[in-house]
């Protein structure tokens, strides 16, 4: 029992790393990278605290990948959930990849343990457009509905249902928390281009 405790810890603490550090390290390496590319396109040599800035982000984020596979996401010290949403549209776009958000239904009062969740999975899908997508635009869409909350981000990018993707441990992750809250998640490349993802999470719809 103690061991089974210890275990489920350990998974709790390595989803909460992995929510809170991933983004904001994945940020700082793409605009690092970003302002590398440019300062080669006009023919100048980056500076040496640039390119410092640039390996020391993705140093980073090799660790903490190795990290989390030895632990597999913090406990929040600060309240994150869906009013926070715009708060990644604008470090994403900071970042070089355009993002659209959409908020259809009557937005409501959201158990907290739903609210972060749907958070995270933005946060996450947020993250990996970023990462792996190329150039892309993201599409957030948070729709309230009497009996559930759906939370979808979806890109343009290189992803093809040709080139299936293998879930990795923020996947992962996100599928933990939200089956975890009895909904369901749905992620896979677009016919069209481009990956989707799609939570869903039931309320009640008399709160």
């Amino acid at each position: 029992m103690a061991l089974r405790r210890a275990g489920e810890e350990r998974l709790r603490i390595a989803r909460d790393l992995h929510d809170s550090l991933t983004h904001s390290i994945s940020v700082i390496k793409v605009q690092a990278g970003i302002a590398v590319h440019l300062a080669r396109k006009r023919d100048e040599e980056p500076s040496a605290a640039l390119l410092a800035i640039q390996e020391a982000s993705g140093a980073a984020m090799r660790e903490l990948r190795a990290t989390l596979d030895v632990l597999r996401s913090p406990a929040d010290e600060d309240r994150v959930g869906l009013a926070r949403v715009g708060e990644l549209a604008e470090r994403t776009r900071a970042a070089g990849v355009p993002v659209q958000v959409t908020v259809t239904g009557t937005p409501r009062d959201l158990p907290a343990e739903v609210d972060q969740a749907g958070y995270r999975v933005v946060q996450e899908a947020l993250t990996n457009v970023a990462r792996h997508a190329g150039p892309a635009t993201a599409r957030i869409h948070i729709a309230y509905a009497p009996a559930q909350l759906t939370v979808s981000v979806d890109d343009d990018g290189q992803a093809s249902p040709a080139r299936p993707v293998t879930p990795g441990v923020g996947l992962r992750g996100m599928r933990e928390r939200v089956t975890g809250l009895g909904g369901t998640l749905r992620t896979a490349a677009r016919d069209s281009g481009g990956f989707a993802v799609r939570a869903t999470f039931p309320l009640d719809a008399r709160a």
